[in-house]
């Protein structure tokens, strides 16, 4: 149905292949319907089928809903929206250092980033910059990330233990409890949380004088 602000009521659609108005009381005498059907997600109307044009342009009430029509001025505003964004992005890659891109890079790869040589975390920086810039500025200004990874590294090196069951932080050298993971949170998240507590604070300056 379209609400004619015109004439003040509801008029009901109807495609039919062989009517010139997509609306039922203009259409005329026995009607053939037609389907309508979108391929791959797309739908190409062609220029004769002036009735499907204005029933999908102009009268549909699922436009904008379930489908939208396309905009090239739109498309060109986006495109270039998202490579502002990659340029940006990878100027921000090219210069921030390997501490951090390691960092970043951890929560994309993992622990394989660890084996990685410098001239290879900054390329996988540069390409995780240019594939996903949206994912790689959030994660670039999350002052968190960097403590994930000095958490990780920590564990990695055994100065720190997390237990099985991924709810316990522990000294691994004396199985000392350093503190309970709360339910349903990332460990390593809370444990970056908690390096910023006062108790936190001081296991940091620890770890990291055991690191170098």
């Amino acid at each position: 149905m379209f609400f004619d602000e015109e004439k003040g009521y509801n008029r009901e659609l109807r495609y039919a292949t062989n009517m010139r108005s997509p609306f039922v009381d203009e259409q005329k005498g026995p009607v053939t319907l037609g389907h309508i059907v979108f391929e791959d997600g797309v739908l190409m109307v062609e220029k004769e089928k002036v009735a499907l044009q204005k029933l999908l342009s102009l009268y549909h009430p699922n436009k904008g809903k379930i489908y939208s029509e396309r905009d090239e001025v739109q498309e060109a505003s986006d495109d270039l929206e998202d490579l502002h964004l990659e340029v940006e992005a990878m100027a921000l890659a090219i210069g921030i250092d390997i501490d951090q891109g390691e960092a970043i890079l951890r929560v994309e790869l993992g622990s394989s980033v660890s084996s990685m040589s410098s001239k290879e975390i900054k390329r996988d920086l540069l390409l995780f910059a240019k594939s996903n810039p949206a994912l790689f500025m959030e994660l670039a200004n999350d002052e968190n990330v960097e403590l994930r990874n000095f958490g990780i590294k920590a564990t990695e090196a055994g100065i720190i233990s997390l237990s099985q069951d991924q709810r316990t932080f522990s000294w691994a050298s004396n199985g000392r409890k350093l503190m309970n993971v709360p339910f349903d949170e990332n460990p390593y998240s809370a444990l970056a949380g908690w390096f910023k507590t006062d108790e936190g604070m001081e296991v940091y300056k620890s770890i990291d004088k055991k690191t170098k």
